[in-house]
């Protein structure tokens, strides 16, 4: 019943496809509230379906990198010490951050380039962190009732709807009143003053400028009054009002004043966004003439402008103004693992692989947690005819992080040039049932079981995941029936 509910609530809301199938069990309604293990698993589920499903992830490593280093060092200095937490970007342009159940947290690209301080972004975040930290999801359900699961369902709706519509998120707000959820709405706004409390103190603990917080969602404000209607879309899934504005100007005051500078990443992540695919000939003549004029960040300027060559594939004006760059490093004497993939990128598109390898090898000696640097030297190894050793560096990685799905893709890519097909189908497959494919799954399984070409240990390692993927192809199988009743 509970499952059949939650489905015809977000067909009623138009829900982007991916998000209305399959959400798994919520546990039994007699529970007051949403366990930490529900919240897990209904986490775990709708960013899965956003990671391969939505178009407007943003896959890209770099960006991801970075909002993983800012949220954990927000995360370590709160409440959620030791919680499980995984920041993503979302490409779309409005001025968005939200928080799922399990710690699941996405920003909008918009967001990020608004933010006139790294301050200002790790404020947001940090709002967002105290709403997982507090469980204000799971205290939203209230009361142990079937009114309580649909208003739950009716703001994970809001929650993803807001994230590329405010024409949807609107009607999954207005269908959650209809289910009862308007007696609810006065806790989110305790929710939203509770959030702002604690994050402002993670703000503070973590090392950041207080002022950050309370000057963009003051600014929010202003935009919310001059766009009227078309307020930007943090406000209407966190209602900001005059009364907030002042309890967090009246809790900075009472904070030790700290003036704290952008980091070179928050810089170059910027200058990254705003370059995308293809810069427009208006941003490309701003750049520039920004690094004509050594301002404002002549490093941030420089990295941006290498960036649009690259994307117009002007190779030789990148390699000159990558030169330039060096000299800024070197002068400003700052790292970063962006600025060694910038270097990478330029010999890639020169087909320079030995040169790409060499690079990022370097780099990750220096930065050894990035993914993207990681990613990046197995690609690179692989076409640089270093097959052997990025097979070997991709299976040490997958050991460590057996639910990375793009590693196993790049691992069964290594397998693949190797010609060891056992392997490459073993990997295809662990790649689909990290994606929730258990069929494509079941599929390369039993190719990699006719393959022959492995040893009793890699055969066997087969048979099982084998029968383990098969298992859990028939429980999902089960569950959609359920939830199409």
């Amino acid at each position: 019943m509970k499952n059949r509910l939650i489905a015809l609530l977000l067909c009623v809301v138009l829900v982007p496809r991916g998000f209305s199938q399959n959400l798994p069990d919520l546990g039994d309604s007699a529970s007051a509230d949403l366990s930490p293990l529900a919240e897990q698993k209904i986490g775990a589920q709708i960013m899965r379906d956003i990671r391969w499903r939505d178009p407007a992830y943003l896959r890209d490593a770099e960006v991801e990198d970075y909002l993983n280093r800012t949220g954990e060092r927000l995360v370590a200095a709160s409440a959620g010490a030791g919680m499980s937490f995984e920041f993503f970007g979302v490409s779309d342009g409005s001025l968005n951050a939200f928080a799922m159940p399990g710690g699941k947290i996405g920003v909008h690209t918009g967001l990020i380039l608004a933010a006139q301080s790294e301050s200002e972004l790790a404020g947001v975040l940090a709002h967002e962190v105290s709403h997982v930290t507090q469980r204000h999801i799971a205290r939203l359900v209230g009361k142990q009732s079937q009114t309580g699961m649909v208003m739950l369902a009716s703001l994970l709706v809001a929650v993803l709807a807001a994230k590329s519509s405010a024409q949807a998120s609107q009607a999954a707000i207005m269908a959650g009143q209809a289910a009862g959820i308007s007696s609810q709405l006065a806790y989110s706004r305790d929710f939203e003053h509770e959030a702002d409390r604690i994050g402002l103190q993670t703000l503070s603990t973590a090392g950041y400028d207080v002022r950050g917080m309370a000057a963009f969602f003051e600014r929010l404000q202003r935009n919310g009054r001059l766009y009227e209607n078309n307020a930007p879309a943090y406000l209407r899934t966190h209602p900001l009002t005059g009364e907030r504005i002042s309890e967090m100007e009246n809790r900075v005051m009472q904070m030790p004043y700290r003036q704290v500078p952008d980091s070179l990443d928050f810089q170059l992540v910027r200058a990254k966004l705003r370059v995308g695919e293809r810069p427009s000939r208006e941003l490309l003549d701003e750049l520039e003439l920004a690094v004509a004029q050594g301002k404002p960040s002549p490093v941030a300027a420089r990295y941006g402008l290498v960036r649009a060559y690259l994307a117009l594939k002007r190779l030789d004006d990148a390699q000159a103004a990558l030169a330039q760059l060096k000299m800024e490093v070197r002068r400003y004497q700052v790292v970063s693992p962006m600025l060694a993939g910038l270097e990478a990128d330029l010999h890639l598109a020169r087909r320079d692989f030995p040169a790409a390898v060499r690079v990022m090898a370097e780099a990750r000696g220096r930065f050894p947690q990035s993914r993207r640097l990681l990613y990046g030297l197995v690609s690179a190894r692989i076409e640089a005819g270093q097959a052997g050793d990025a097979l070997e560096l991709a299976k040490a990685e997958t050991l460590r992080t057996p639910a990375d799905a793009y590693l196993w893709e790049l691992r069964a890519r290594a397998e693949a040039a190797l010609g060891k097909r056992l392997p490459q189908h073993y990997s295809l497959g662990e790649v689909y049932a990290i994606q929730g494919n258990y069929a494509a799954a079941v599929e390369q399984l039993t190719l990699a079981q006719a393959a022959r070409d492995g040893d009793f240990f890699e055969q066997s390692a087969v048979d099982s995941r084998l029968r383990e993927v098969k298992v859990l192809l028939l429980e999902q199988v089960k569950e959609r029936r359920e939830s199409s009743r």
